[in-house]
């Protein structure tokens, strides 16, 4: 298993370690046909066996992780010129020559991209073909020739193909095993905490019968309603990145008025929120995953910033930029650039499990907008850009008053 672990694999060092086993088994070869061939030849087979034999050792020896990923492909360039050698010398019959192109541009396939493999293929053609035109082989063996180089870089083409639809479904794979991680963290973590409270809460009610007082009995009550909407923002959480990953979020648009909506989240949230938008400003929106963006943008100030609170909005054009804005610290440098990501770092309340800004960038962009963020001197301001719509019919408006 040590042995294989030192030639099998990925990376610059186990590229050089399969083609030195390459030069390896050509200087091999080299000698033992030194044997066989005829006197006028022998000369040259223990001259490409030396070479071939250097080369193995500077390829499996030297530490390429230093010079980059594609440091390796440096070494095809001695190992042709000893092929092209052997191929002049022996007029393409010698040592194997075909079988050694064809295992060098499956080695770049399988270590580098389909362009690499493809563009290895004229240098297969000069090593292969000139010795063989100069030694005036017939033009049917001369196409047979030049139809094996070509299928010798069609294979590493292939080979790179298939190399890299593998290495996308391991990725694949190594992601929804990160999301299975992180998700069976969340249920662990932070769907524990407040089932514990809720359990609590149900317990002093059950226990305490008619002895507690009224305010007492709102307040734990009360307390096991927050905790059963914390559990309701978590699972609604991890169902829409659920969807964002399977392609299922679907949005039912409509016009949309922003200051009634900013208004509305205004008055159930857990903080004062100052609203600062125009009358009449709408937007082409889905009414539901509006108001989920403004809740998570700000609960998410709430949180981590400091009041004033504040939802603004203005159009920019024929689109519509609404703000939320805190005057906290601000979001440090070094987690701006993760912000948005799934499981960001940068949200650590208690009850997230950091995708909230991630699925709000997903919601705008489903919308046709964006997210982001920008420090406002003090506090942050996140700003969503969606689609704007004409203004509110006058009748429409009177609606939405009176509901």
């Amino acid at each position: 298993m040590p042995g294989r672990r030192l030639v099998l694999g990925e990376g610059p060092e186990h590229a050089a370690r399969q083609l030195a086993m390459m030069c390896a088994l050509l200087a091999v070869l080299s000698l033992a046909e030194s044997l066989l061939s005829p006197d006028g030849r022998r000369w040259a087979l223990p001259a490409v066996g030396a070479v071939s034999a250097g080369l193995a050792a500077v390829a499996w020896w030297s530490p390429w992780p230093r010079y980059g990923p594609r440091a390796p492909l440096v070494l095809c360039v001695p190992l042709l010129g000893v092929l092209c050698a052997c191929a002049w010398a022996f007029a393409g019959y010698g040592v194997g020559t075909a079988p050694f192109l064809m295992l060098l541009a499956a080695w770049a396939g399988l270590h580098y991209t389909a362009r690499t493999a493809l563009a290895l293929g004229p240098f297969l053609l000069l090593v292969y073909l000139p010795p063989r035109i100069a030694v005036g082989q017939t033009p049917v063996m001369l196409a047979s020739a030049a139809l094996f180089v070509c299928m010798s870089a069609g294979v590493g083409v292939l080979i790179a193909r298939q190399v890299a639809y593998h290495r996308r479904a391991r990725e694949e794979v190594r992601r929804m095993e990160r999301w299975r991680a992180a998700l069976t963290a969340t249920l662990a973590h932070d769907v524990r905490s407040p089932l514990t409270s809720v359990q609590f809460a149900v317990e002093c009610l059950a226990d305490g019968e008619d002895d507690l007082p009224p305010a007492r009995r709102e307040a734990i009550a009360a307390t096991a309603l927050r905790q059963v909407n914390r559990i309701r923002r978590l699972a609604a959480g991890l169902l829409d990145a659920d969807r964002v990953d399977a392609g299922g979020l679907r949005l039912d648009l409509e016009t949309v008025d922003v200051r009634s909506l900013a208004e509305e989240i205004a008055g159930y949230l857990n903080a004062p929120v100052a609203v600062e938008v125009p009358e009449g400003l709408t937007v082409r929106a889905d009414p539901e995953r509006l108001e989920q963006i403004l809740v998570n943008l700000a609960t998410n100030s709430i949180r981590h910033g400091a009041p004033p609170i504040v939802i603004s909005a203005r159009r920019q054009g024929r689109a519509v930029s609404v703000c939320v804005r805190d005057h906290g610290s601000g979001v440090p440098e070094d987690k701006r650039e993760m912000l948005f990501s799934r499981f960001s770092s940068a949200d650590t309340s208690p009850d997230s499990v950091g995708l909230g800004l991630w699925i709000t960038q997903e919601l705008a962009r489903a919308h046709g907008g964006a997210v982001s963020y920008a420090p406002a001197d003090p506090g942050s301001r996140f700003t969503v850009t969606l689609p704007g719509d004409g203004p509110v019919p006058a009748e429409r408006a009177d609606e939405r008053a009176a509901r």
